[in-house]
């Protein structure tokens, strides 16, 4: 109906304005259009009064950039604690196969064995490759309780939760996004967590939806970010960084994995993938480095047998450097709180 308003009133109408508008605002200036007459005076008042409303509302609004950060703050969902759950401290890394899943199970046994009155469970929220089962030695289904939560299984005073618990060990997980993000908020929501003063949750590796989804559901008391040296896991363990700030994620520190090779007939040390990458980088981010953990065939053996190093050597020099990581990490955690 454009064509029948006179070209004063086409002008008032700028696109801009229109697209300020809402739909109802749009319906009274269709209103206006059928029932004014513009060839009169009292016609063309009204419809210069109208515009000038509308651009006087557009102008004392919010910006474009204001507005959207609204908009998404409207669409992202409220953290809630989960029950029984004091502290939920996350094991990231930016890419896999830098050891983030050894550290995140000697993280929890190591913060168990510094203080045996705290307790401290286990979360493997790594849906596409879960590794805790392996590590922990652990197999078979949750029960159910009378309320319909799953009850962790346990092994070393540690209760865990996995998906490789509910799916067969060999068996590929080929899901879309919306399966993945259901499956988390069973793993979270639908466990019978409590009491533990400590959640150690084992992130997939990337910054993707499932790190966002966590994030995002529930409160965090800080991130653990686990690197080797070497510049191309840096690379990916800056970005893993850079999102928990922009999430509002406290960093803990970093975890300088796989730092040193000793030779165990010579005692010789090889620096196989670099010096001290993940120092310089935590020093760049003005974190803290939480510890070096050596590369050492102990730490392999004893994960594949599912006996991690904390638990079936405390006395050797690896488990030792597991335990001075748990002692760092409650200890920002106390600074933080």
């Amino acid at each position: 109906m454009l064509h029948d308003i006179p070209c004063t009133v086409v002008c008032c109408l700028h696109p801009k304005d229109m697209a300020l508008s809402t739909y109802c605002r749009l319906a009274s200036v269709h209103k206006l259009v059928v029932h004014c007459n513009p060839a009169t005076r009292h016609g063309q008042d009204l419809f210069t009064k109208h515009c000038i409303r509308f651009q006087s509302a557009g102008s004392a609004g919010l910006s474009r950039q204001e507005k959207q950060k609204q908009h998404m703050a409207r669409g992202l969902p409220k953290q809630k604690p989960i029950p029984g759950v004091k502290q939920v401290v996350v094991v990231a890394s930016g890419k896999g196969g830098v050891g983030k899943s050894t550290t995140a199970v000697n993280l929890a046994l190591g913060i168990a064995a510094n203080d045996p009155s705290k307790v401290v469970g286990l979360l493997d929220a790594d849906v596409y490759g879960p590794s805790i089962p392996k590590l922990m030695n652990l197999r078979g289904n949750p029960e159910l309780t009378d309320k319909n939560l799953m009850r962790p299984l346990v092994n070393y005073g540690i209760p865990c939760m996995s998906m490789g618990f509910l799916v067969d060990e060999t068996a590929p997980i080929v899901w879309r996004g919306l399966m993945v993000m259901s499956a988390i908020e069973k793993l979270l929501r639908q466990v019978e967590w409590g009491p533990v003063d400590y959640l150690v949750v084992d992130m997939p590796p990337g910054t993707g939806d499932v790190q966002l989804s966590i994030t995002q559901n529930v409160p965090i008391a800080g991130a653990v970010i686990v690197s080797t040296p070497q510049d191309i896991a840096l690379l990916d363990a800056r970005r893993g960084a850079e999102m928990f700030r922009k999430v509002h994620v406290p960093v803990l520190g970093f975890v300088q994995n796989m730092s040193v090779f000793q030779c165990p007939n010579c005692q010789h040390q090889s620096h196989i993938f670099g010096t001290d990458g993940a120092r310089e980088l935590a020093r760049s981010l003005g974190v803290e480095v939480l510890g070096d953990i050596p590369l050492h065939m102990s730490i392999r053996e004893t994960s594949d047998t599912g006996q991690p190093v904390v638990v079936s050597s405390p006395g050797s020099p690896e488990a030792g450097a597991y335990l001075r990581v748990a002692a760092e990490v409650v200890r920002r955690l106390a600074a933080l709180s």
